[in-house]
């Protein structure tokens, strides 16, 4: 059976592990792989054709994002409509909804990116930081009021994975 999400490109097919859950609404191409319990939602592009693309075990990549050639490591939320371009996302690090990572950025681990951040070419952003603005601006996260782990946890790995399993028609 063909899988009408995937496609090859140079002879390199996407791989989906048996325990994610990938919407068929969803396209992937090329070098892709996906880990266990992770989501990839309705309307996602992932385009592994210049570079690969990885997402890690309970990764969830919300309605709309679009993922070229970029890495996001275990337990990592992409919001709606987020983009990334040739990014590389750390664990435990949310990712705010239309948020723009471009060529080569790096967001540390345990960081939170508000919506609509645009984070500039080659930018790396130190672990546990709060960034936000167009462009980016950082703040250590212990010099804000923001509870990452709180956020985490109220977006966390555990609740997405059990919602999407809860969609009978929208993963196959």
């Amino acid at each position: 059976m063909v899988d009408s999400r995937t496609y090859a490109f140079e002879g390199t097919t996407p791989t989906i592990d048996d325990d994610a859950a990938v919407s068929r609404d969803a396209t992937l191409v090329g070098d892709v792989h996906v880990e266990a319990d992770a989501s990839v939602w309705p309307g996602v592009v992932c385009r592994g054709d210049i570079g690969p693309v990885r997402i890690g075990r309970q990764s969830h990549v919300g309605d709309n994002a679009t993922i070229h050639a970029s890495e996001l490591a275990d337990r990592v939320m992409i919001g709606h409509g987020a983009v990334l371009n040739e990014a590389t996302v750390e664990e435990e690090t949310l990712i705010g909804f239309n948020a723009t990572l471009n060529t080569d950025a790096i967001v540390g681990t345990g960081s939170v990116v508000a919506a609509g951040t645009v984070i500039p070419d080659e930018y790396e952003i130190p672990p546990e930081s709060f960034v936000r603005g167009v462009p980016a601006e950082v703040t250590p996260l212990e010099e804000t009021t923001i509870d990452a782990a709180e956020i985490f946890e109220e977006f966390s790995s555990g609740e997405y994975t059990n919602l999407a399993g809860r969609h009978e028609d929208l993963f196959e």
